[in-house]
């Protein structure tokens, strides 16, 4: 799933990337809206918030809203920056590698960093933040720009204006092309709710440790090639 771009063609693979990352984003939004009471998964309330501390005169308190976008930003950097260097010398493993990098940041912040909730809330939205910024890059990257994970706004947006051209698109390519947007962002919203509710189901037992949950799920869209070949070949022995 992660080994090529999958382009506008691909319905299948984009609905199964969408479906993963989709729902890794709502479990983090989540749990760190739980944990911390931060936003993680985006950057467009911490502009709002920034603005409201300037106006109050609070400049140093509202810095720290700066400092998530910069987090949010590097992630993004940092996951392109693996993507074309690794892209260059062995291209089945460009888009794996920061899949890799996101499991390990959400592993160590699952295990580790929950002594901190309360004395350092901030470190915790930076390694969230940069992990969400890491993947949006990501899946823009190996989707062409078709797919967003991480935050809603814009997809409720283009969903809205998809399904007014329902109306108005007549040849047979079109509807296709129309409808097969339309399930890809179904799917991508349908994911983030998933990943939100089990996130909230699991986070009252283990806290941050819900994160390694996200984690799981993203090594098993990182196997999920190897997981299909397996079920394919057991039918085929079965048969």
């Amino acid at each position: 799933m992660f080994r090529h771009r999958i382009g506008k063609r691909s319905l299948e693979t984009s609905i199964a990337l969408a479906s993963f990352l989709s729902c890794v984003a709502g479990m983090v939004n989540v749990v760190g809206f739980l944990a911390i009471q931060k936003l993680t998964t985006n950057v467009t309330g911490h502009f709002a918030f920034f603005i409201e501390a300037f106006d109050q005169l609070k400049f140093w308190e509202g810095l720290i809203y700066i400092y998530y976008v910069i987090f949010f930003l590097l992630g993004a950097f940092v996951s392109n920056t693996i993507i074309e260097i690794v892209y260059r010398k062995a291209k089945r493993y460009a888009f794996s590698i920061p899949i890799l990098l996101e499991i390990t940041l959400l592993v160590c912040a699952g295990l580790f960093l929950h002594p901190f909730i309360h004395t350092y809330p901030d470190f915790i939205a930076f390694i969230l933040l940069f992990t969400m910024g890491l993947q949006n890059a990501l899946v823009t990257k190996i989707s062409s720009s078709v797919i967003r994970t991480t935050h809603l706004t814009g997809l409720f947006t283009d969903l809205g204006i998809e399904l007014s051209q329902l109306f108005f698109y007549n040849s047979s390519e079109q509807k296709k092309q129309l409808t097969d947007s339309i399930k890809l962002k179904f799917t991508i919203i349908f994911s983030f709710f998933i990943g939100g509710i089990i996130a909230g189901l699991f986070y009252n037992t283990f806290a941050l440790k819900t994160l390694i949950i996200a984690a799981a799920i993203l090594f098993v869209g990182l196997i999920w090639k190897n997981i299909k070949l397996l079920f394919y070949d057991y039918r085929t022995i079965k048969k």
